[in-house]
């Protein structure tokens, strides 16, 4: 059991009424384009029948009350941290032998990423699996957390924030995974503060600038060309966060169609299916996630973290600590190992699975559980 302190707070979420009325009414008057002029479906965006679509469920049989009782059911808690409120679900294993694990997101996903995946790591049906007190913090800006008030608030800071809160749990040793952003910081924990991690799990092990393609594989140089043709043809949403995320911001918190359009092109495009990303992730864990987006108005305030941080991973950072690192096919960035193993130093456990995008955890939830606890064990296992 959390002993709640004056620097930690449980947490309800609860949205207003007036506020969903104000959702749906919305969604009803929403001015949409003409339909795209090109018969290869997503080639310029989300198709306009696949939005009408989503819209209409949106609007009349999304239920957003059950995704707010999922939260409560897991354990949500506030907390602050450099003078920033910090959201934060927390579930505590039943069992004794258990290990505190961070998880962390990243964008255009929130703590909605993790939610069918928590109750399995902190209490398996398997008992001897491994179990985890997982704790999967809002970033700043994102989701139920603050948004800060000034620039600043970059990997480095929140790797630091995050610490703290472990720290504040009860938590001085942890082991840490994330995706994306959350991988980016996942790296930053483990190079700054090999005191305190015990070691990391990551999908997203970003090599040092300049590697050569020497001595790759034919697979490994696909996943190097793959890697420069998204940051060169595919990343315009990246450039506009970075460069001007008030901009785009606007329109993100004014109309829910734009912000689902958005969200929803990325779900679309870095998930492993042959055409919707419904495929794989249901309708209604997308729209948890959008709409956890449109009821905090965290559109501009996400968006930031690009502008905070993009290119920012120090090329000097080494990571020491244990790591299991694995490769989804159908991820939007893929490093070779000979790469990866330049900053991760003691890679003891590398996977490349057969399926499955960026967002593993919704995509093949089954196979990301086992993947990130047999990560974690070898982790663990390379500390003793």
């Amino acid at each position: 059991m959390l002993r709640l302190t004056s620097d930690l707070h449980a947490f309800e979420a609860r949205a207003p009424e007036a506020e969903l009325d104000d959702l749906r009414a919305r969604l009803a008057a929403a001015r949409l384009p003409e339909a795209e002029t090109t018969e290869r479906r997503w080639a310029q965006g989300v198709p306009l029948a696949d939005l009408v679509d989503v819209v209409d469920y949106w609007r009349t049989g999304y239920d957003w009350r059950s995704f707010e009782d999922r939260l409560d059911r897991i354990g949500q808690f506030r907390t602050t941290v450099d003078g920033l409120g910090i959201h934060f679900l927390h579930r505590r294993s039943p069992r004794p032998d258990a290990t505190p694990l961070l998880m962390t997101h990243g964008w255009p996903g929130s703590v909605a990423e993790f939610v069918d995946v928590i109750d399995e790591l902190a209490d398996p049906a398997d008992t001897e699996a491994p179990a985890f007190h997982v704790v999967a913090p809002s970033l700043p800006g994102f989701g139920y957390s603050d948004k800060p008030a000034t620039t600043g608030w970059g990997t480095e800071k929140i790797a630091a924030a995050w610490v703290e809160l472990m720290g504040r749990l009860g938590y001085a040793t942890f082991a840490a995974h994330g995706g994306d952003w959350g991988g980016n910081i996942t790296t930053v924990l483990g190079g700054r503060f090999p005191a305190h991690v015990l070691g990391i799990h990551t999908t997203f092990a970003q090599g040092l600038p300049g590697a050569t393609t020497d001595g790759l594989t034919a697979v490994e140089r696909r996943w190097a060309e793959e890697t420069h043709h998204f940051w060169h043809h595919r990343a315009a949403y990246a450039k506009q966060q970075a460069t001007r995320p008030q901009t785009i911001g606007y329109a993100l918190v004014d109309s829910p169609a734009g912000l689902l359009a958005w969200i929803l092109d990325k779900f679309a495009e870095w998930s492993d299916t042959e055409d919707s990303p419904f495929e794989t992730i249901s309708r209604d864990r997308v729209l948890d996630n959008v709409t956890l987006y449109w009821l905090t108005r965290s559109g501009a305030s996400a968006a930031r973290i690009y502008y905070e941080s993009h290119n920012s991973l120090d090329p000097d950072l080494r990571v020491d600590v244990p790591a299991a690192i694995t490769t989804y096919p159908h991820d939007i960035e893929k490093y070779p190992r000979p790469w990866a193993q330049e900053r991760y130093r003691q890679i003891v456990r590398w996977r490349e699975p057969e399926r499955g995008g960026h967002f593993p955890s919704l995509e093949v939830p089954e196979y990301f559980v086992d993947d990130l606890r047999e990560g974690l064990a070898a982790v663990l296992a390379a500390r003793r």
